[in-house]
């Protein structure tokens, strides 16, 4: 196929809800293929596999259109500088700076307060018979463990879930965004001012004080490097833990095998990430010269979309791709993405996950859907999958 004969194919508000019957009608018909965004962005969506890992491990693909920098006193340099949205060598500096709170080693000196931050959960939720989970438990564990983890109020947690909210949206009008944006912003500069006047045993205060040889972060990295840990930090694993267990219970038979086989816990952690990949698209990537992906041609400047939903079924890659098997060999997945972009919180996630259906699945085994699944609502984003809400009974 070249790119004439590519058709355009306009997605509509229904891409939110169901993503992946687009993404199967894309990649028969091409891998690579020419769409315009809800919104109304023209981009490359990439739903194939190879194509997928291709793409995320491209150097000329960029995080930033080639030559752009925001300007330095604009909202969006305090959005737009951090490691996800850096090209070499800005990204290898600024991810160096916090690697190291994310090793497996350090991530897993965390598993005993995320345990007791879980207990605490399932404990308030014993004294309803029907919760919101989402509400309840998939939003409260992550929120909670990040805020710890940099030094954020945790009584803050539900302005930051209104804030992302707003960040990830596809629908919000630009007014709104502007306003949530510079709202959490404001609450990062006065939050960064206090701990530089009184440094505390958190992130925040590492990041301020933190040197790459004899490179300080600018206040304009730092800003941007607290917004993405707190809103990257808990969004994929509120998705993850909601849209999983929803999964879950809507295929009743994996979910008795892995009631009865504890053992598959992290096996079933891999399978849901990629059966409900919580990250939809990867962040945008710009063209920084022509390049051929799939046998398409993309020019300077375009825009490529990588659906990490879209290649995580792609039946070259994992037969019979819409059936959730936790017996499945999920290895090789790219819900964390995959190149010098894979998500450095990664081990987290799947700590937590890990720690959050074993919690559930340990203290509820009567979980019920207490709704019509066609009666649930997805958030409005390309960016991630996510539920509203998920209505759960918790015993008969």
């Amino acid at each position: 196929m070249t790119q004439a004969d590519a058709v355009v194919e306009r997605l509509g508000a229904e891409y939110f809800s169901d993503p992946y019957s687009a993404h199967a009608r894309l990649r028969a018909r091409h891998p690579v293929a020419p769409v315009i965004m809800p919104g109304g962005m023209p981009a490359w969506l990439v739903t194939g596999y190879p194509q997928a890992r291709a793409a995320l491990a491209d150097p000329r693909l960029l995080k930033l259109p080639k030559g752009w920098r925001p300007e330095p006193d604009s909202l969006l340099a305090a959005l737009e500088l951090h490691m996800l949205s850096s090209d070499p060598p800005d990204h290898e500096r600024l991810r160096k700076l916090v690697n190291k709170a994310f090793t497996p080693r350090r991530v897993e000196q965390l598993r005993p307060r995320i345990a007791a931050i879980t207990e605490e959960l399932l404990d308030d939720m014993s004294a309803q018979r029907d919760v919101d989970l989402l509400a309840s438990f998939a939003f409260p564990l992550p929120i909670t463990v990040i805020c710890e983890l940099l030094g954020v109020p945790v009584a803050d947690r539900d302005q930051f879930r209104a804030w992302s909210a707003t960040i990830v949206s596809s629908t919000v009008s630009p007014e709104v965004f502007q306003a949530d944006a510079t709202a959490m912003i404001g609450y990062f500069r006065a939050l960064l001012a206090a701990r530089r006047r009184e440094p505390a045993d958190d992130m925040l205060s590492a990041l301020i004080t933190a040197r790459d040889n004899t490179d300080r972060l600018s206040e304009n990295e730092l800003l941007s490097m607290a917004f993405l840990l707190m809103v990257a930090g808990h969004e994929t694993t509120v998705n993850l833990i909601a849209s999983g267990m929803l999964a879950l219970l809507l295929h009743p038979g994996e979910l008795t095998r892995l009631r009865a086989d504890r053992s598959l816990l992290g096996a079933a952690v891999e399978e849901l990430l990629r059966y409900v990949n919580p990250v939809n698209n990867a962040t945008l990537r710009f063209a920084g010269e022509p390049v051929e992906l799939g046998g398409m041609p993309i020019g300077p400047g375009e825009v490529v979309l990588v659906s990490l939903a879209g290649a995580d079924r792609d039946p070259a890659r994992y037969p019979h791709p819409d059936r959730l098997d936790l017996g499945r060999e999920s290895g090789g997945h790219v819900a964390f993405g995959h190149g010098i972009h894979y998500c450095l919180g990664a081990p987290l996630a799947r700590l937590e996950a890990e720690i959050a259906f074993g919690g559930l699945l340990g203290r509820y085994p009567d979980m019920m859907l207490a709704v019509s699944p066609d009666e649930l609502r997805w958030r409005p984003s390309t960016l991630i999958h996510g539920l509203e809400s998920l209505p759960v009974r918790l015993a008969p």
